[in-house]
């Protein structure tokens, strides 16, 4: 006889579906703080390593590479063993892959750090399936916000991560940003103990005469999915864009002199190089932004459930639009964390937006199948941004301000695609 879940709306099911989301909002704490850090330190790493300034954030892009590759396997993997064999799999590959790139910076080789972050992007895709964790034991009125909850356990990420990344950096004087990567060691294997205390039953078996479901296709066709997965793409893609962007834009017009160290600042920056400075101050920088991305959190599942997920996904795309504008309007300090921040929410309320559509628009057998392709797309659109964050920042002007403006007008095409795709589904007749 074949398995089944007890239905999510019963009482215990729902005091289950509560504990497990707690335990993976401090897993989205505590693990999550990783990514901020190599987020922060990768495009400077790789400006330090490689011979060719146009590569400086391929190191990211290698990281989403590997989230991009491994999302079908995981999502196979997780319907197979369960999502906690699934994410204990993603902490060990977090371990390991830091354990190459602080190899790679001990022998200064770009190749070696290049691998571990591939490796690291594993880490990166078994994180993106919190959410979907979180939703699994939830009943339909629970879901939208689980989902943020768990989104919302990022906040103590985007103080933790950058910070840690600061004091870290430097800790072996020698070799830079190495005491990151232990760091980071540290955080996978503490970590991981976490998911010994998830309670999410695996996916029943299914009987041979049991429906297959959609084709990944037909899924496609579907008016929902396909506009959930563009809006949740371009929300990825674009907030990356100009993330991996914006250590280099900082630390270039810092030291180019286009930016100036302000006096309410002032009193927190370290003594040292205007390099090193600006580099500090990057990470600040970085935590405003992250700590955007999940504050809006807390009460972002209580807006979906109240307004509806397109409305909250078209607010998030006019948001990022936004974030673009008041980057292109000047490189003062003031600019940069205003961007930053509206670049944070923007992301908020489009990719848990989109996802919340996403969740709701397929049947629980075709769950596998609908992740991963979901985070196979949204990951290839943030590859090819991240890669192209690099291109359009370091070789694309003569200035690092110039880098900065192209990589915010690349924006708006994207941004044109998403709402078109969103306004075409709000304006479909309905069935």
């Amino acid at each position: 006889m074949t398995q089944t879940a007890s239905p999510v709306n019963e009482p215990e099911n729902h005091a289950r579906a509560k504990r497990n989301v707690w335990i993976l909002v401090f897993a989205q704490a505590l693990l999550g703080s990783q990514m901020p850090m190599i987020f922060t330190i990768g495009g400077l790493a790789g400006q330090m390593l490689t011979t060719n300034l146009c590569f400086a954030t391929l190191p990211i892009s290698m990281i989403v590479l590997g989230s991009m590759i491994a999302a079908t396997p995981l999502s196979w993997f997780m319907q197979a063993y369960g999502r906690r064999a699934g994410f204990l799999l993603g902490a060990a590959a977090g371990a390991t892959g830091a354990a190459i790139c602080a190899y790679g910076l001990y022998n200064a080789s770009f190749a070696i750090y290049l691998f571990g972050s591939l490796i690291t992007g594993i880490y990166m895709s078994a994180q993106g399936f919190y959410r979907f964790a979180a939703a699994d034991t939830a009943s339909d009125t629970f879901r939208p916000k689980a989902i943020s909850y768990v989104m919302a356990g990022g906040l103590l990420a985007a103080i933790i991560g950058p910070q840690l990344g600061n004091y870290s950096s430097m800790a072996f004087g020698a070799i830079p940003f190495m005491g990151t990567y232990l760091t980071v060691m540290a955080l996978n294997i503490v970590g991981s103990i976490l998911f010994l205390f998830l309670d999410i039953p695996k996916p029943p078996v299914p009987a041979h005469d049991a429906p297959r479901g959609r084709s990944r296709l037909d899924l496609l066709k579907t008016p929902v999915v396909a506009v959930a997965i563009i809006s949740a793409m371009v929300s990825y893609a674009l907030m990356n864009l100009v993330m991996t962007s914006t250590p280099l834009a900082v630390v270039g017009c810092g030291v180019g002199g286009e930016t100036e160290i302000p006096a309410w600042i002032e009193g927190v920056v370290p003594a040292g190089t205007m390099r090193d400075q600006f580099q500090f101050i990057a990470g600040y920088v970085v935590t405003a932004h992250v700590l955007a991305m999940y504050v809006p959190s807390f009460f972002t599942g209580h807006l979906i459930a109240r307004h509806g997920a397109e409305k909250i996904v078209a607010l998030g795309l006019l948001i990022l639009a936004g974030a673009g504008a008041v980057a292109l309007m000047g490189v003062d300090l003031e600019h940069f964390f205003v961007a930053l921040i509206l670049l944070g929410v923007g992301w908020n309320f489009g990719f848990i937006g989109a996802t919340s559509m996403l969740a709701g628009s397929h049947a629980p057998h075709e769950r596998g199948r609908v992740q991963g392709m979901n985070d196979l797309i949204v990951f290839g659109g943030v590859f090819m941004a991240s890669l192209a964050s690099g291109g359009l920042m370091n070789c694309s002007g003569t200035s690092a301000q110039a880098g900065w403006v192209s990589v915010n007008l690349a924006m708006a095409p994207f941004l044109m695609l998403a709402g078109g795709a969103l306004i075409s589904l709000v304006l479909r007749p309905k069935d």
